[in-house]
């Protein structure tokens, strides 16, 4: 189902001014749910948080074989946001045929760096264990989020700790999709996010681009180009190490795009015509294709500044 543009732009505006009425509430109400089945509410832990969210394909891309599994962590300042709130995002990936995990994960101020890590790395662990049970494939697991969630799925595959502790490694990632993620923005200087890492000594194994090694998984990173929250530094900067290191990176910047528009566009009602979702099917597909739309671009100089508040 599609609705007309004034009619959305009207209820997401309403959302904006009504009393009890979310933004992404209001966006997920917009959302056609005839591309996924969802199984919700699956406890990868023992904590109230450590929940997640399977959204099952109506038509996987491989028909009845198992499907590419991409699991998803939101962003919000690691302090912030639910799982319910990103339907628009997995009835996306669900779309195109892929099995779509959206996990929750503990938030500052009840925990600090690294249970969100330590969370995040769980919900992955679970998914290897567990996915084919949901139709999805073990051994075509991506990482995907945006903002402080793409930190989280690019840490993940940086960092070979969290995984390594759940008998798992680096290499049992497809790959990973990052959207708009800090992953070089120090030094700190906001209160929150110094309290959230904690002592100056820790900081620098904070930063994803400190582990790179060049053995990751390949990874896409999309940035858009009049970004003002996180930078387009951090992409590129992360890009260039992976490149320098010989691993894989795809650096796509886009622009126009904001910190918003760029998980934004995913949504149903505002996907047509955008590159984001073909972009991440021609990697998660292994498509030789190149992108090809004038908004695309690849790696340019970066500029100075890393993580804007």
């Amino acid at each position: 189902m599609q609705f007309p543009r004034p009619l959305v732009v009207a209820i997401l505006m309403a959302a904006t001014v009504l009393p009890g009425c979310s933004l992404l509430g209001a966006l997920n109400a917009l959302i056609p749910t005839d591309a996924y089945t969802k199984q919700s509410d699956i406890a990868y832990g023992k904590l109230p948080r450590q929940k997640l969210d399977i959204y099952m394909p109506t038509k996987p891309v491989n028909g009845t074989a198992p499907s590419p599994t991409i699991v998803f962590f939101y962003g919000g300042r690691w302090s912030d946001g639910r799982r319910q709130d990103y339907l628009f995002s997995a009835e996306a990936l669900a779309s195109r045929g892929w099995v779509a995990v959206v996990a929750d994960y503990r938030l500052y101020p009840e925990i600090r760096y690294p249970a969100f890590m330590e969370d995040a790395a769980d919900a992955v662990s679970w998914a290897h264990a567990h996915i084919g049970e949901y139709g999805g494939d073990p051994k075509k697991i991506f990482l995907m989020g945006h903002s402080a969630g793409a930190y989280i799925a690019v840490n993940l595959a940086a960092d070979p700790q969290y995984l390594k502790a759940r008998n798992l490694s680096p290499s049992d990632i497809s790959g990973v999709i990052g959207l708009a993620g800090p992953y070089d923005f120090l030094p700190f200087t906001d209160a929150d996010v110094i309290d959230i890492f904690g002592p100056a000594s820790q900081w620098p194994a904070t930063q994803p681009i400190n582990h790179i090694t060049g053995h990751e998984p390949p990874m896409l990173l999309v940035h858009g180009r009049d970004d003002i929250t996180v930078k387009p530094r951090n992409s590129e900067s992360l890009a260039r190490r992976i490149k320098e290191k010989g691993g894989q990176a795809e650096l796509l910047l886009y622009p126009g795009y904001d910190h918003v528009k760029l998980v934004k566009v995913l949504a149903a009602p505002f996907r047509k015509g955008e590159p984001l979702l073909d972009d991440i099917a021609r990697f998660v597909n292994g498509s030789s294709q190149q992108a090809s739309a004038p908004a695309r671009q690849t790696m340019a100089a970066s500029p100075q500044g890393a993580l804007a508040q």
